[in-house]
């Protein structure tokens, strides 16, 4: 017996293919279309069937008839095997017993009918007028259910791996829809802390009718917002973009602390198209100015440093804070949670262990964050 046809089921409403690789067979152009692919299979493998067998009979000196009674084998076994792809259709998605059971039923029907035919043509074009025992209807059964077992194998192997691919890529989609809920969460947290500041202290302007600096703030307040809100919250932004909202936020805080706020851009040029988590510096900068700036009289410096190294971009944003007490303030403030933990989980949601967040602080004064994530641009660049 030649090789049976490798089919596969029809598509189901709404599946979502993958992308290509090797080792995927629903991300590969030929199972694009899955019907299509069907019917090239089922054409080739029972093709392969009619020329192997024609030339087996050919090779033991068989009469023309050989060739007809194979062609009508062949039909018949097309035939067949459509109606048990449709059945099989069906018992794919049922539970194991009952996809065991009814295939199991369904071969044997399928072979005693094919065998069926094959001994009545047997005894009608190869031999008319032989004698159509049991023997060789047994011989015929055997050899045909071990071709239907072939087939169905190939088709139940093909199609519970297009399956596996199927449910994979759809907890694929769920975990990236998980991740940027969680991501867009995160972002969201940003907003009422920062606003609820700054609102503050415009109030703060208006009671003491300070009108100008008031109407200045909320004019400010109003570019950084706009600003922010043309990034997702999910997505990226370059660098470049990141310190421009840092500056536009830093501008409404200047109102606040005047000479007091003094901050310090160093920013590596090739690093400008990096990407990175966008607002991601900015509760780092509030929380600066919280321990910082606002509980010294003098004030203090901020300064944010961006370079890139060997394929990384490393971020510093340090302050002349009291330091060590910092840590002490962020235990017993739960707001703090808003800012370094938001970015301990936002960098973990974006790059997993590819990242590095650290703090450091010097019993002498001065706090300082820094954080190491992969050199990432829109379009293809090299690594700086």
């Amino acid at each position: 017996m030649a090789h049976s046809a490798v089919p596969i089921a029809a598509p189901q409403p709404g599946q979502a293919e993958a992308s290509w690789n090797p080792f995927r067979l629903r991300g590969s152009p030929f199972f694009e279309d899955k019907n299509r692919a069907f019917w090239m299979l089922q054409s080739i493998g029972w093709g392969g069937y009619f020329v192997l067998r024609t030339l087996s009979g050919l090779a033991n000196a068989v009469e023309w008839t050989y060739v007809v009674h194979t062609l009508l084998l062949t039909a018949t076994g097309y035939s067949i095997t459509l109606l048990m792809a449709a059945v099989y259709r069906r018992l794919i998605r049922m539970k194991p017993i009952y996809t065991w059971v009814g295939s199991i039923i369904i071969v044997i029907v399928a072979a005693a009918a094919f065998s069926a035919i094959e001994t009545w043509s047997y005894g009608t074009i190869i031999r008319p007028g032989s004698s159509l025992g049991g023997i060789r209807f047994l011989g015929a059964i055997l050899l045909t259910a071990a071709l239907l077992i072939a087939w169905s194998a190939l088709y139940y192997s093909i199609n519970f791996y297009l399956l596996l691919e199927e449910q994979s890529d759809r907890l694929l989609r769920l975990e990236n829809q998980a991740s940027s809920a969680q991501l867009a969460m995160l972002r969201y947290q940003l907003n009422p802390h920062f606003l609820f500041n700054t609102l503050n202290s415009i109030s703060t302007l208006v009671l003491l009718k300070q009108t100008e600096r008031a109407n200045a703030m909320l004019s400010r307040l109003s570019s950084f917002l706009r600003y922010t809100l043309v990034n997702e919250s999910t997505g990226l932004v370059t660098v470049a973009q990141e310190i421009e909202t840092l500056k536009l936020y830093l501008e409404i805080e200047k109102m606040r602390f005047e000479e007091r706020l003094r901050p310090h851009f160093h920013i590596d040029p090739s690093c400008s198209r990096a990407l990175l988590p966008s607002l991601l510096l900015q509760p780092l900068i509030e929380n600066a100015i919280k321990y910082a700036v606002t509980p010294q009289e003098e004030g203090a410096d901020i300064a944010i440093e961006v370079k890139c190294q060997t394929g990384r971009v490393l971020i510093t944003v340090s302050d002349t804070g009291p330091g060590a007490d910092t840590l002490n303030r962020t235990r017993a403030d739960g707001s703090t949670g808003v800012g370094l933990a938001n970015i301990r989980d936002r960098l973990a949601q974006a790059y997993g262990d590819n990242h590095r967040f650290e703090t450091q602080s010097e019993i002498t004064g001065g706090f300082r964050v820094l954080i190491d994530i992969p050199y990432q641009v829109e379009e293809a660049e090299e690594p700086k």
